[in-house]
């Protein structure tokens, strides 16, 4: 279940970032490099801290993807 929800907000958040650039402001683009940059630490590191954060609020885990268990 937490995997899925990763996949999803990274997903959102960089769509939505680039809706935002085309329709607001440029700038936008940044969050998308942001997720991006999250996204390539994690697969280095093993740390993703959406799945810190969703493992402290008691989301249950249905196995290893950002390299925590």
């Amino acid at each position: 279940m937490r995997e899925k929800i990763i996949r999803r907000f990274a997903g959102i958040m960089i769509l939505g970032s680039l809706a935002l650039s085309q329709l607001h402001d440029i700038h936008w683009l940044w969050l998308t490099a942001f997720v991006g940059l999250n996204l390539f630490q994690s697969s280095l590191t093993g740390f993703c801290p959406l799945e810190w954060g969703l493992k402290k609020a008691g989301v249950k885990s249905s196995g290893d993807v950002c390299g925590t268990k």
